[in-house]
């Protein structure tokens, strides 16, 4: 994604970006210019701009008067097409690959064919107050702020307290990433030595991520609030299948987690719609160190954290 930088910002985008030229820089800026991001599924997690008068319509074609108005510069077009009616050679078009509303074998699919293309992968969903994100993002480098703090000791003649001083540096470091394929951060052997340890201080939701994965290939769709208590018992054993097969005790994952996974929560929407806009911004311009690799928002916690998981 190196050469993506070759391209000029004219005047009337050095304006209108001016602010982000000075935060991150011009060949930052370059690269976001000519950056080609496809986003796959319009509902709350892909497309936060849906209007209720276009109720009926294409969601995507519907969400694009919308997302146009945020920037008149940016050319956004919209596809009706099911994804499995495109050809591999069609997401080639892309630098990144952003897939929500997918299945696991089509979130699979794409990512293979993403790396066989190098093109930086993206997928995730929302489900309730529960959120998470992958990338695959092959390798990455990027360039990020390092501090580093310093004490000083000058011979003043001071009492030692009151001779040390401290600098604070800040230096440009380059850096770099490597990133699994989803099937091998899905695939995790959790009796394995390593990861067996990481038990003990680790979170439930790449388990809970995991039952809905499942929940969602095997019924066709997401947990629906009409049929709560009937999905919860789903997810239940779902759940239950990977933690025996795991060799993990039952109560590792909370039941009251599995209750807040129905329907499509606008302000959890906000949450992931932003850190995934993040790391692409993050991934595009090769600024600061994206996440590696899966970010979950849990609801028990109202917390966000990034693990890493297939390594």
């Amino acid at each position: 994604m190196g050469e993506m930088a070759s391209v000029d910002i004219t005047e009337d985008e050095a304006q209108l970006y001016d602010r982000q030229i000075r935060l991150w820089g011009l060949e930052s800026q370059k690269r976001l210019r000519k950056a080609r991001v496809l986003v796959i599924g319009a509902r709350g997690f892909g497309a936060e701009v849906f209007p209720r008068s276009e109720i009926g319509k294409n969601r995507a074609e519907a969400s694009l008067e919308r997302a146009q108005e945020l920037n008149p510069m940016v050319e956004i077009t919209a596809d009706k097409e099911k994804i499995d009616d495109k050809p591999d050679s069609f997401f080639g078009n892309f630098d990144v690959v952003c897939a929500t509303e997918c299945t696991t074998a089509q979130f699979l699919h794409l990512d293979n064919v993403c790396r066989e293309n190098n093109i930086k992968f993206f997928c995730g969903d929302v489900y309730g107050f529960f959120g998470y994100i992958f990338l695959d993002l092959q390798i990455q480098e990027f360039m990020e702020e390092v501090t580093t703090i310093t004490n000083t000791h000058e011979p003043t003649g001071e009492p030692l307290a009151k001779k040390r001083k401290t600098e604070k540096t800040v230096q440009n470091t380059k850096g770099t990433e490597t990133y699994v394929p989803l099937q091998d951060a899905l695939d995790v052997d959790w009796t394995s030595e390593s990861y067996a340890k990481r038990l003990k201080r680790m979170d439930p939701s790449y388990f809970v991520m995991k039952a809905l994965l499942k929940f969602c290939d095997k019924k066709g769709r997401k947990p629906s609030p009409s049929e709560r208590e009937k999905d919860i018992e789903s997810l239940k054993e779902f759940v239950k299948e990977e933690l025996t097969k795991q060799k993990i005790r039952e109560d590792f994952v909370p039941e009251l987690l599995l209750k807040d996974v129905f329907a499509e929560i606008s302000p959890v929407c906000a949450i992931m719609g932003g850190i995934t806009a993040q790391e692409i911004i993050k991934t595009v311009s090769q600024k600061e160190r994206p996440h590696n690799n899966i970010f979950f928002f849990n609801p028990l916690k109202c917390i966000g954290y990034s693990a890493c998981f297939g390594v």
